[in-house]
């Protein structure tokens, strides 16, 4: 199947991504903040990137801008609780603006997520 970064700095939620794609048989790399996503990203160049977009050292949005500036055909899913830096702010329609195909509001489904990564790859099976 594809390779796949997922960047959160909750472990937690990184953790139960990983288990999620896991079963899908993708292979998974993991990062936990922007910084290091970007270098994971270069180092690896996975086929796809989920990153949650609120996050110390580095946000998702700052990394998604620098990352789509060097590979144009890079696929996103950004991924958000709507929490923010100060106080509650929708990240999502941003992170949809700057490149994002696919966005997530946490919460959600092993179907959503499924659907979402099918169709950011064009993999049969996407709604």
């Amino acid at each position: 199947m594809a390779k796949i970064l997922v960047v959160d700095d909750e472990a937690q939620i990184r953790g139960l991504l990983v288990k999620m794609l896991s079963v899908e048989q993708h292979e998974v790399i993991e990062a936990e903040n922007g910084t290091q996503g970007g270098e994971k990203y270069r180092a690896h160049r996975p086929d796809l990137l989920i990153t949650d977009l609120v996050m110390p050292e580095k946000n998702g949005i700052d990394m998604i801008l620098e990352l789509k500036k060097e590979f144009p055909s890079i696929r996103i899913v950004a991924i958000s609780g709507g929490g923010g830096i100060t106080g509650s702010f929708d990240y999502l329609p941003i992170a949809k603006l700057v490149g994002a195909l696919h966005i997530l509001q946490k919460p959600f489904s092993l179907q959503e997520l499924k659907s979402a990564v099918a169709e950011a790859l064009g993999t049969p099976g996407a709604r």
